[in-house]
């Protein structure tokens, strides 16, 4: 059977990838699962400098999922070039590298590095909930709201995702929030500025309270929601967007199983990430390609693309 899916230019060995932010940088989980089995890794998001990221406590179980709002600490562009990515490059499988910058200049500085590093695609991270992005335009440069992101404003999203494509030959994957009123207006103005693949969703925005202390369970108030409590959301904003654009879409959102996974590919994603489902259990992907060759296999289905979109109406 065939599980090789095509996002863009970048070519798949099979659609499991594991998403950006719960995976690390692939070395930590070597000593468990078979990391160059995935299709692809998504790194954790680098910025062009190095970030602290948000004050403790940054995570807090939810029922069914968990919030989080790590606030993007990473050890910046030059670290992850100099110790990270050539250790990546050895393990087998492609790399996606997820980027994330407050301005235009910075992700376009990010995008021409990676790709003169050798780096085929990269997740433009758009729509992070736990930080502040600054407004981009020629009148102003003031910060945003909290929990403001670029993926929340079409404008916004296309002018950023456009000045890439002018700069760059990557494969542009473009991840969106679920925190907007019509998730596909967004995707359109991705699709139009020249994005080559869709990714979504990321995580919901929302709030937990110790009841004892009276206070939110994380520093920042706010953290963005994962873990299956999102998965139904999370696969009807993927059927819809699959319809309204062209261009292949990564599923993402409380896939925990390979009847997860089916399910976001039914609606319409070409790929799916896993995320949360890695704290609990490291070998989650692995164990989805498993269940997705025995689905196929038990079904007949000699080319996992032919899954793609064809829910019965």
């Amino acid at each position: 059977m065939n599980l090789h899916v095509k996002l863009g230019k970048l070519k798949l060995k099979n659609p499991v990838t594991v998403a950006s932010g719960t995976f690390g940088y692939a070395k930590e989980f070597e000593d468990l699962v078979s990391v160059k089995s995935l299709g692809a890794i998504i790194t954790k998001t680098i910025t062009v400098n190095p970030r602290l990221g948000n004050p403790p406590p940054r995570l807090a179980e939810t029922a069914s999922g968990m919030l989080n709002a790590i606030g993007l600490q990473n050890e910046g562009l030059d670290n992850f070039l100099k110790f990270k990515y050539p250790a990546l490059k050895k393990i087998g499988t492609e790399v996606i590298v997820s980027i994330s910058a407050q301005t235009k200049k910075d992700f376009i500085f990010l995008a021409q590095n990676l790709e003169s590093a050798g780096v085929k695609a990269v997740e433009v991270n758009l729509s992070c909930p736990n930080i502040s992005y600054a407004a981009n335009n020629s009148k102003k440069n003031q910060q945003i709201s909290r929990a403001k992101s670029f993926a929340q404003d079409a404008k916004a999203t296309y002018d950023v995702v456009s000045a890439l494509r002018k700069k760059t030959k990557l494969t542009l994957i473009v991840k969106l929030t679920p925190n907007v009123t019509d998730i596909t207006e967004i995707a359109l103005a991705a699709e139009r500025a020249g994005a080559d693949v869709l990714s979504l969703v990321n995580t919901f925005l929302g709030m937990a309270i110790d009841v004892e202390t009276r206070l939110p369970k994380i520093a920042n108030i706010t953290g963005g929601l994962s873990g299956p409590a999102i998965k139904p959301l999370a696969v009807r904003m993927v059927y819809d967007v699959a319809r309204a654009v062209k261009i292949p879409v990564i599923g993402v959102g409380g896939i925990m199983s390979a009847e997860d996974a089916l399910e976001f590919m039914i609606a319409g994603a070409r790929a799916i990430s896993v995320g949360t489902a890695s704290f609990v259990n490291p070998k989650a992907a692995i164990e989805i390609i498993e269940g997705l060759k025995l689905y196929c296999k038990e079904n007949k289905i000699k080319d996992i693309n032919k899954l793609v979109g064809k829910i019965s109406l």
